[in-house]
Formats: C-alpha cells, sequence, structure tokens
C-alpha cells in the first residue's frame, strides 16, 4: 500500500497515540501470539460488555476516562495479519469474525479519539471513513478499505447489519463478541432484528409501501446477489413478510453519535 500523505500520517500516529487507538511498538504492545485470538475476543468482549447497553449505545465518555481493554484489542488488530499468521485464523470464520470485530473496536476507539463529536457531518464522515488509515494487520488501512476491500470481497451480506460506524443509523451494536463457532448465527440473528425491526425497517399498516435503512441503497448490490429484488432479500429475515406490491422508500440515515445519555 502506498504510504500515506503527511497529513494522514500525521492524523494517523496522533490516534495511534491517543488512547483507546494503539499502534504496534508502543509500550507495552502485545503481539498476536501472546495475547492469541481467544484472549483477544475476551479482551473486546468485556469492553463490550462493560461499556454498550443493551440498546447498542456505547459509554464513551467512560471509555475516555478508562479505556482499560480497548487498547489491548487495538493492538493485536495492529499487528495480527490473517494473511501470515494462518494458524490464528484456521477457518473463513476465524477471519469473518476477526475483520468484524476488528472494525467495530477501530470506529469505537475513533469516536473517542475524536473527542466524541455530537455526529458525523459530511466533513467528519470523509474523514473518519476515507481520511484516516489504522493499522490492521501491519499495514495502513481505513475504515472503508476494511470493509470494500477486505470484508466485502468475503461475500456474505449480512455483515452490513454487523458491522457497527457507531451512529444511531447503524444496526445495535451488540454487547458480545462475534465468534468463530458463533458466527452463523450470530449473522443470521442480526438479520433478522434488521429486517423484522422498525429500527430498519417500517412497514405502512395499510401495506402500500415501507420505509427501509438507507444501508439497504448504500449496499443494493450485494443484497441482491443473494435475492432478485430488495423486498424479497428483506422478507426472507421477516416473520410476517411484506405485500409483494409494496413500494420501499428510503428514510434519512442517523449519523448522530449512538452514545449513552449522562449517567445512562
Amino acid at each position: 500500500m502506498p504510504a500515506a500523505p503527511p497529513s494522514r500520517r500525521r492524523l494517523l500516529a496522533g490516534l495511534a497515540a491517543a488512547l483507546p487507538l494503539a499502534a504496534p511498538g508502543l509500550p507495552g504492545a502485545q503481539a498476536p501470539t501472546e495475547l492469541g485470538f481467544t484472549g483477544w475476543l475476551e479482551a473486546w468482549e468485556a469492553v463490550l460488555r462493560r461499556r454498550v447497553d443493551a440498546e447498542g449505545r456505547v459509554d464513551f465518555a467512560g471509555l475516555a476516562a478508562a479505556p482499560e481493554q480497548l487498547p489491548e484489542v487495538t493492538r493485536f488488530i495492529a499487528a495480527a495479519d490473517p494473511r501470515s499468521r494462518p494458524e490464528l485464523f484456521p477457518t473463513p470464520a476465524h477471519r469473518m469474525s476477526y475483520y468484524i470485530n476488528a472494525y467495530n473496536a477501530l470506529a469505537m476507539g475513533c469516536i473517542v479519539a475524536r473527542g466524541i463529536p455530537d455526529s458525523l457531518g459530511l466533513l467528519g464522515r470523509h474523514a473518519f471513513f476515507v481520511g484516516t488509515d489504522f493499522p490492521v494487520g501491519g499495514r495502513g488501512m481505513s475504515l472503508k478499505a476494511l470493509e470494500d476491500e477486505v470484508i466485502r470481497p468475503l461475500g456474505d451480506e449480512r455483515v452490513h447489519f454487523v458491522l457497527n460506524c457507531m451512529v444511531r443509523g447503524c444496526p445495535r451494536l451488540p454487547r458480545e463478541a462475534f465468534r468463530p463457532a458463533t458466527l452463523e448465527a450470530q449473522l443470521a440473528a442480526a438479520a433478522r432484528e434488521s429486517c423484522d425491526t422498525g429500527h430498519q425497517v417500517r412497514p405502512d399498516p395499510e401495506g402500500r409501501s415501507v420505509l427501509v435503512s438507507r444501508i439497504f441503497a448504500f449496499y443494493t448490490g450485494d443484497f441482491l446477489a443473494k435475492a432478485p429484488s430488495l423486498l424479497a432479500y428483506i422478507n426472507r429475515w421477516r416473520s410476517q413478510p411484506l405485500p409483494e406490491a409494496a413500494i420501499l422508500r428510503f428514510f434519512p440515515y442517523d449519523w448522530t453519535i449512538n452514545r449513552q445519555p449522562v449517567g445512562g
């Protein structure tokens, strides 16, 4: 990967130096073999259980004050590379769960490192998704590159129901890590939750139309690779299918940071 421009390198260095993001070579960094894949998952799940509530809202203020195991998590992400360490990632489920958890952990850390903004505006989104390279497996990579060049080519469209950029428009962030042994069940549960609840899919009571998240607009091609239409895809995961004649309309994406209320 070409070297990042100086401005991006400076921003990366600043983020890497600011907890809870961490890069290889920082004092106390652990190599992948020292932490281990299972230990990394346990560390990440400890963060989720302590800092995420049942609604998927994050205690960013608490993380900023006491990042605890999040730096440990991001150090593993920075050093562990499925391409060169197959013994750590022996199956496709290991690799997929690693990338999903890595994306969510880096996004969480980045919100804290940016001072916990109220929302991601147009410029903020560009800086968040494209303008910052994070250390992933020894390479500098933006969140957009991680999603588009690494995760989406793995071919499972349900990742769009579990990748979380920490805003209200995203699917709910679970309080557990994605694990190889349970990944299929977790992805299926996330698809059902996204397609069968009012957060992402909002049917008209009269059945004439349905408002759906712009996630389905952002990644239409990924969903249509698995179903003849978006409506057919959504119905695959619903307990009560939507009428075939229903018209899909996309509601605005909410870029407000999904933080816990003060005292929550």
